[in-house]
C-alpha cells in the first residue's frame, strides 16, 4: 500500500463522490480538502482498516472496489458490502466514536481517499447540505442492510445467488442493459462469502444456471446472458 497527500486526485474530478456530497462546499474549503486529504493505493487483498481498530477519518473510494467483511469465530469471512467509487466507508465508526466493527480490504486494485476526523466534523457543522447528504447516505445503507437481512432470512440460496449476480452486475456496470462483453470477475469463495453459503453450493448452482443458459463461465469470469430470467428467479418467493 502506498499513501500520498495532496492534489493528485481532485475531489471535484470524482464524479459520483463530488456530485453526491461535496457540491455545496465552497472553493477555498474544497482546495483545502484537496491538499489535506490522503490517498492510499491498495493492491488486491491489501487491508484498509481492521475490525477493532480506531478510526482515523472518513474513507471514500476513488476507483476500484473494496470489500467490507467480518470474520466469524471459526475464521470464516462474511462479506457485508462491496464499496464502489464515490461511496464512503467507516462512517458508522466515525460518527459513533467506536472502533471499526468490520474490516475493509481491496477487492481489486483500488485507490481510497481519507478525510481526517476533524475536517469531516468541521464540514458537517459548517455545511448543512453536506450534513443532510450524509444522513441520506446513512439511510440508504440502512435500507440496503434491511433488504440483505430479509433476503438471507427468507430466500433460498438459488434466489439469493441470482439476486446477487444481478445486483453486482448493475452496480459494477450502471446503465448497461445488455451484458455481452462485461462480466463479473469473482472467485466462488467470494460469492459464497457474499451470499452466506458453502462454496460447493455456489459451484453447483452456477453449473445449473449455465445449463439453463442464464450465464456463461470462463474461468473466474461470469457473463450474465439472461438478466430478465435471473431477475425473475431473484424475485421468486421461496
Amino acid at each position: 500500500m502506498i499513501m500520498t497527500r495532496g492534489k493528485e486526485f481532485f475531489c471535484e474530478n470524482c464524479p459520483s463522490g463530488f456530485q453526491n456530497h461535496f457540491t455545496l462546499i465552497d472553493k477555498d474549503d474544497l482546495q483545502y480538502l484537496n491538499e489535506e486529504k490522503t490517498t492510499g493505493y491498495y493492491k488486491k487483498g491489501n487491508i484498509i482498516y481492521q475490525e477493532g481498530q480506531k478510526t482515523s477519518g472518513l474513507y471514500c473510494v476513488r476507483d476500484g472496489k473494496i470489500k467490507v467483511y467480518k470474520n466469524d469465530l471459526d475464521g470464516r469471512e462474511h462479506i457485508v458490502r462491496i464499496v464502489l467509487p464515490g461511496e464512503f466507508m467507516g462512517l458508522k465508526a466515525l460518527l459513533s466514536g467506536n472502533p471499526h466493527s468490520v474490516s475493509a480490504a481491496a477487492f481489486e486494485d483500488s485507490s481510497v481517499c481519507m478525510i481526517s476526523k476533524s475536517d469531516f466534523f468541521h464540514f458537517m457543522i459548517k455545511y448543512p447540505g453536506f450534513n443532510q447528504s450524509i444522513i441520506i447516505y446513512l439511510s440508504k445503507l440502512l435500507d440496503d442492510a434491511e433488504k440483505r437481512m430479509l433476503s438471507l432470512a427468507f430466500k433460498p440460496v438459488r434466489e439469493r445467488l441470482a439476486e446477487t449476480l444481478v445486483f453486482l452486475f448493475t452496480s459494477f456496470y450502471p446503465g448497461v442493459k445488455t451484458p455481452t462483453e462485461n462480466y463479473l470477475n469473482l472467485t466462488r469463495m467470494d460469492l459464497a462469502n457474499i451470499i452466506g453459503t458453502a462454496q460447493e453450493t455456489i459451484i453447483r448452482l452456477l453449473s445449473e444456471f449455465r445449463e439453463e443458459g442464464l450465464i456463461e463461465i470462463r474461468g473466474r469470469k461470469i457473463f450474465l446472458l439472461d438478466m430478465i430470467k435471473l431477475t425473475i428467479i431473484a424475485n421468486q418467493k421461496g
